[in-house]
């Protein structure tokens, strides 16, 4: 489950693990099929290292950007096929979920899973 200051936001997390998960992350995926948070862990806290691409992704998400706090410090809702975004601040943690769920979450947010 995922939450923000602890209120239920999504029942489902999975959690991309292997640079696989990390790279593939939801190109070609089913909008059907998406029910659930897509959790990143990245090695260390940086703009760079968590910007996302939304090449194949053909349905708008909601992303959340997480300090290692697991504080929210960006948050965006990214269209099909943007060529790139990069957070406004370092982050550690990506997590992408279905649009609007991320819509009560604000820049500030403790979230857990």
């Amino acid at each position: 489950m995922l939450k923000a200051n602890g209120k239920l936001i999504i029942k489902k997390v999975r959690h991309a693990k292997t640079t696989w998960q990390r790279t593939k992350g939801l190109m070609f995926e089913d909008k059907k099929k998406f029910d659930y948070a897509l959790v990143f862990e990245f090695p260390r806290e940086s703009k760079i290292g968590t910007s996302l691409h939304m090449i194949f992704v053909f349905f708008p998400i909601d992303v959340l950007f997480l300090d290692k706090d697991k504080v929210v410090v960006d948050k965006v809702t990214l269209p099909p096929f943007q060529p790139n975004y990069t957070p406004k601040k370092k982050a550690k943690y990506v997590i992408e979920m279905p649009e609007g769920k991320a819509k009560k979450i604000r820049i500030g947010s403790k979230i857990t899973w």
